[in-house]
């Protein structure tokens, strides 16, 4: 899973019509939801479709049912092996031992995000980002603010999210995955929130909808100026032979900013 994986764009698995048409879409990583997207009556045929689907040639993430479920081992064992499978979504993630054992099942080659939905997820988040086989943490920002009963508003998500984006780092794992947002059609609201989620350190956001996928893509992609701010750096950088200089904007230059720079020409 490379850095640059910005947008993950849930599909229910209760329509199989729109799996080729979300893999089309554009979105770096495709999700199978198995989890919320599907009633309980809908489980098993839920679960039959991502098979047919991820054993014919398609390529995806699923997010599974949660741990302790009725359902959980079930999606496990039916398709943690299944060619198409790119790795395992895993929703309520707060337990570092279970994420351990669901890793162990999985063959080689093929992790876990681990989405973290609840206070005790995001006060274990280090362990759950250290744990062997998990490759990138996610915030389930709305599924978190029911569980601290709090309003699903910046402010009172602000620590939760840091807290995950130091995480991740602490960890050394990429960026991680900011949460959905709700509303299908507002693209600037999409584009803000994407904005402030970048801003804070993530390196990428859950979509709902294809319609979503432009706008979060375009602000987790450099921008053309960003571009040319970095590749001034690096060539002034590398024209002094180190120490401290003056680059392009005439803001002085050392080796956090040069650091930055390269980090964006690596995006």
């Amino acid at each position: 899973m490379g850095v640059s994986t910005c947008t993950w764009l849930f599909v229910p698995a209760t329509t199989p019509q729109r799996f080729a048409g979300a893999a089309a879409s554009g979105a770096d990583a495709v999700i199978l939801d198995l989890e919320d997207a599907v009633g309980v009556d809908a489980k098993d045929s839920a679960r039959g479709s991502a098979a047919a689907w991820l054993s014919n040639g398609g390529r995806a993430w699923v997010r599974v049912n949660a741990t302790g479920t009725p359902w959980h081992d079930n999606d496990v064992a039916a398709l943690a092996g299944l060619p198409g499978v790119l790795g395992l979504v895993v929703p309520k993630a707060e337990d570092p031992v279970a994420l351990t054992e669901l890793a162990g099942r999985l063959p080689a080659g093929r992790g876990l995000v681990a989405l973290v939905e609840s206070a005790l997820g995001v006060h274990r988040s280090v362990e759950i980002a250290e744990t062997p086989g998990v490759e990138r943490l996610a915030f389930g920002s709305l599924d978190f603010a029911v569980d601290v009963r709090a309003e699903h508003v910046d402010e009172a998500l602000l620590l939760a999210r840091s807290t995950l984006v130091l995480a991740s780092r602490v960890a050394g794992l990429p960026a991680p995955i900011d949460g959905v947002t709700t509303s299908v059609c507002d693209t600037d609201l999409v584009a803000a929130e994407a904005r402030r989620s970048r801003a804070l350190g993530f390196g990428g956001k859950l979509c709902i909808h294809p319609a979503q996928l432009e706008a979060v893509a375009r602000v987790f992609a450099p921008t053309a100026e960003q571009l040319a701010w970095a590749r001034g750096v690096v060539e002034a950088a590398a024209a002094a032979g180190g120490g401290v200089v003056a680059g392009p904007d005439g803001h002085m230059i050392d080796k956090p900013v040069i650091d930055r720079a390269r980090a964006i020409l690596r995006d």
